[in-house]
């Protein structure tokens, strides 16, 4: 009887003021969208960094015939110097280095010419312009710096790239756009909090002589409040549901439909199953913050 009771109440406040339940309900969809999109984003920096670093390698060219560079004065890089740089990777640098493999003048020309062989650098170009190099993938990418210092400076050796310093740009702008979304929702979440104080508080004033009465059958202050609280849950709730499923649909048709499908050199792309993962966590941000706002937004209208 009591919790027909309640359920009954609580119909009535979702109907009494339907405009304010829909905006609650659209504040709290946008304020979880974007708790949930900087989530994700953060998911797909990792999920890119974890396979894109994987695959990253430090690259020590050596000096070819032709330099502009300070360390090859001397010109192209002999023999013993690169026997140097292989000797120092196998001993020095050995606990930092998983693999490495020398390409020839003869491998650095195809790759080249798959790459510039139809512009006019290309069509210039010849195998013994090309540069012996050593591609190294270490153990931990964030140990360039050491193998760098290494190398740097030595005898035949022109420059030393690190192919993960190419992809810090690309991870700052994501880093960023997620602290924006992150700002957003924070400025939303508030605005949400606020409007359903606003909202339930109105709620119980438009029902004062109702709660008075009930005040004097001798209902308990939870048994007041809890239709208005469950008001503001529900709202909540189904601004969370609304943005779940936004969010799946994007990473569902943007992410796994369009980027994995046209970006095929990586299949570094987060699924469907991290906005599962995400989803109950934003149910739950919602049910608490409607919960701990509406009982809080209640305290002095309906004390018994």
């Amino acid at each position: 009887m009591r919790l027909r009771f309640i359920l009954s109440e609580t119909v009535k406040g979702l109907a009494r003021h339907l405009a304010m339940t829909v905006s609650v309900i659209l504040v709290a969809f946008v304020s979880l969208l974007f708790v949930g999109a900087s989530g994700l984003l953060q998911a797909q920096i990792s999920t890119m960094r974890g396979e894109w670093y994987d695959e990253v390698e430090v690259s020590v060219y050596m000096c070819p015939q032709a330099s502009a560079f300070p360390g090859c004065v001397n010109g192209e890089a002999t023999q013993d110097q690169i026997d140097a740089v292989e000797e120092r990777i196998n001993g020095t640098l050995d606990s930092y280095v998983d693999n490495y493999h020398i390409e020839s003048k003869a491998e650095a020309y195809e790759n080249f010419m798959d790459a510039y062989g139809d512009s006019a650098v290309g069509r210039n170009a010849t195998e013994e312009m090309m540069p012996v190099s050593f591609r190294i993938k270490l153990v931990d990418p964030e140990n360039y710096e050491v193998v760098a210092e290494q190398f740097t400076g030595q005898d035949g050796v022109e420059r030393v790239i690190d192919q993960g310093a190419t992809l810090e740009p690309l991870f700052l702008v994501m880093n960023r756009a997620s602290w924006i979304t992150g700002g957003l929702a924070a400025i939303m979440a508030v605005a949400a909090v606020l409007l359903i104080s606003t909202t339930i508080r109105l709620s119980a004033m438009s029902r004062s002589r109702e709660t008075g009465i009930m005040r004097l059958v001798g209902a308990s202050n939870l048994f007041i409040q809890l239709p208005f609280i469950l008001e503001g849950v529900i709202a909540a709730l189904v601004g969370a549901l609304l943005a779940v499923g936004a969010l799946w649909a994007g990473v569902h048709y943007v992410v796994e439909g369009w980027l994995a499908s046209s970006m095929t050199f990586t299949s570094a792309f987060i699924g469907t199953g991290a906005v599962l993962t995400l989803a109950p966590w934003l149910v739950l941000a919602a049910v608490v913050l409607a919960a701990l706002s509406s009982a809080y937004s209640l305290s002095k209208y309906t004390r018994i």
